[in-house]
């Protein structure tokens, strides 16, 4: 059950480093005029998302229901468990919010600010935060 969980963890480390970039992309395409540029980014977000992203946040996703199943009467009573799944549902909509971005930049209908995405480019921290210290501490 260790691989399981370390293979868990390490397609954790790639789905989040998705989406720890991605935005920061999105932040400089939206800053781009260029034409060579906005194409440039258009490539690099597509290949990022559907290359990387995706792969690993279904990985993770089913590596996390397998060492559920492995104690689900464990899992499936401990209040930290329900907090940190809520905070993984965040973490899933945010993905999918990158996608959406994505198909807008792509049809090159971005309407939100480089500003927007220094924001949004956070949210992702703030969720690993808590999911890391909820697994870590068990406050419940």
């Amino acid at each position: 059950m260790l691989f399981v969980k370390a293979f868990h963890i390490i397609t954790l480390v790639a789905w989040f480093a998705g989406l720890f970039y991605l935005p920061r992309l999105f932040v400089y395409h939206a800053d781009t005029k260029d034409s060579i540029s906005l194409e440039r980014f258009k490539v690099m977000e597509r290949r990022l998302y559907y290359g990387i992203t995706w792969p690993a946040a279904i990985a993770t996703t089913l590596l996390g229901v397998w060492l559920i199943w492995y104690n689900p009467a464990y899992y499936l009573k401990a209040a930290w468990m329900h907090a940190k799944l809520s905070l993984v549902f965040l973490v899933w909509v945010f993905h999918l919010f990158c996608g959406h971005y994505l198909k807008l930049f792509s049809a090159d209908k971005n309407v939100k600010t480089t500003r927007f995405f220094r924001f949004f480019n956070e949210m992702p921290t703030l969720l690993l935060v808590g999911i890391v210290l909820l697994v870590v501490i068990k406050p419940f």
